[in-house]
């Protein structure tokens, strides 16, 4: 015999169905967003089951007791009330006079988490990791040098247009998030790197094709976000940087951190960065104040 707890009513699971398929639909979310979506509605939906109550005819008490009874970090309780967030501000369109039971909801307090950044000596080691001698090395460097140099995301990175690179002024012309535009100046360094790159591996790697992306696969094709995100991965472990503090984005944070430390002006690292708020740029004071709480501590005589 089912446990009562443990079992969903069919009118739960159809109503799940619906939402589920809407968010598909309508937004266009990736499968494994949408099956946690579907977990913790049906962990709601068994809850309420044997509580004697439905998904569309919960109130607030009811989802307040859910909540209250479960055992989770503060971003799993974050996420479940996303979702059922979500969901009844499904229900209540689709639904008038329908009230929405989580509107009252009291969210969760989530630790704010700092952006993790390599040490200058890391960065170093990581860009001089690729082998240069090799076109997909050189591009490999190329690409590397680019993104601490300029602090570009990941996406952006991958799509630079070859059109975009202005070699003559050192600046690079970027479309980020919200299509928005916006001139980064390149370091010589990297300009450098990007110059042999243009001359020596390029011209193998597109194979007499003229295609638009800046750095190509060696199919002639623009790289993905995934393909930079391995090379990113073994060439960290080539060096001994641990692979759980290395992702492609971590450059872009390097980048920023680096510069506050050598005194950049937060206005500036705004604009570089693309960020459209100064609130999501001040983030990087932080991560330069605990920088230097960290010396202070381990080499000042009374720290």
């Amino acid at each position: 015999m089912t446990d009562k707890t443990d079992s969903i009513a069919d009118v739960d699971r159809d109503s799940i169905d619906v939402f589920i398929e809407r968010l598909w639909s309508e937004d266009g979310l990736a499968a494994r967003t949408l099956d946690a979506y579907r977990r913790d509605l049906e962990g709601l939906a068994r809850w309420l089951n044997g509580h004697g109550t439905h998904l569309d005819t919960a109130g607030r008490a009811d989802i307040s007791g859910y909540l209250g009874a479960q055992r989770v970090s503060a971003r799993s309780m974050a996420r479940r009330q996303t979702t059922f967030r979500r969901y009844y501000a499904h229900v209540a369109r689709h639904r008038p006079g329908f009230e929405d039971p989580t509107l009252m909801l009291q969210r969760p307090k989530l630790p704010r988490s700092l952006p993790k950044a390599l040490a200058e000596r890391e960065v170093e080691a990581l860009l001089t990791a690729p082998d240069v001698t090799t076109p997909l090395g050189l591009r490999d460097r190329a690409m590397l040098e680019l993104m601490y140099a300029s602090g570009l995301r990941v996406s952006e990175l991958v799509n630079v247009p070859i059109a975009g690179l202005n070699m003559r002024q050192g600046v690079l012309r970027v479309t980020g998030k919200g299509d928005k535009e916006r001139l980064i100046p390149v370091g010589e360094t990297a300009l450098d790197w990007i110059e042999r790159y243009l001359n020596e591996a390029r011209p193998e790697l597109a194979r007499g094709r003229q295609p638009v992306a800046l750095f190509l696969s060696n199919r002639a094709a623009a790289m993905s976000r995934q393909m930079f995100w391995t090379l990113v991965k073994r060439y960290a472990m080539q060096v001994g940087i641990a692979a759980k503090r290395i992702s492609p984005h971590v450059l872009r944070h390097s980048f920023a951190t680096h510069l506050l430390n050598h005194g950049a002006d937060l206005r500036a690292l705004q604009m570089l960065l693309g960020h459209s708020a100064l609130s999501t740029t001040q983030i990087y004071t932080l991560v330069a104040r605990e920088g230097l709480k960290r010396l202070h501590a381990q080499h000042h005589p009374r720290g």
